[in-house]
């Protein structure tokens, strides 16, 4: 699958200029764009996302947000079922050592099934289970 994984810290990084990732994200997401045909995220990514940006840009950012990903004719929106959130479970129990919170691991869980190596993030914890992070200068 030629599709990258996006993670709620590069949706805040790219809606919120104050983030401390905000020009990392906006100088790689061009080039994601042109080397991924597909991106693909959760609606728990979403969901987390949205709070995000809504605590912290106010509620209008956070609906165009949301418009803004229901109008992408690029992003795939994955709702997560059973299955992915009982391997989450599994995963969050094999690594009890790590502060993986269950939004992390039903990611993880997805990007297995579906074999997706890279993530358009900056949470080290993809890079604990052994994707690749776009976004990390």
């Amino acid at each position: 699958m030629n599709a990258v994984f996006v993670d709620s810290g590069a949706w805040l990084a790219l809606a919120d200029r104050r983030d401390k990732y905000h020009a990392a994200a906006t100088a790689v997401y061009p080039q994601l764009l042109h080397q991924f045909p597909r991106l693909v995220t959760t609606n728990l990514v979403v969901a987390e996302s949205f709070n995000l940006i809504r605590r912290r840009l106010g509620y209008e950012p956070g609906i165009r947000f949301l418009r803004s990903l229901r109008q992408s004719p690029r992003l795939t929106w994955v709702y997560a079922n059973e299955p992915l959130e009982l391997e989450a479970e599994t995963i969050l129990q094999e690594y009890a050592d790590q502060d993986f919170s269950l939004v992390d691991a039903v990611s993880f869980a997805f990007m297995r099934q579906q074999e997706i190596a890279h993530v358009f993030g900056f949470d080290h914890h993809f890079q604990v289970m052994g994707f690749t992070l776009i976004g990390v200068g």
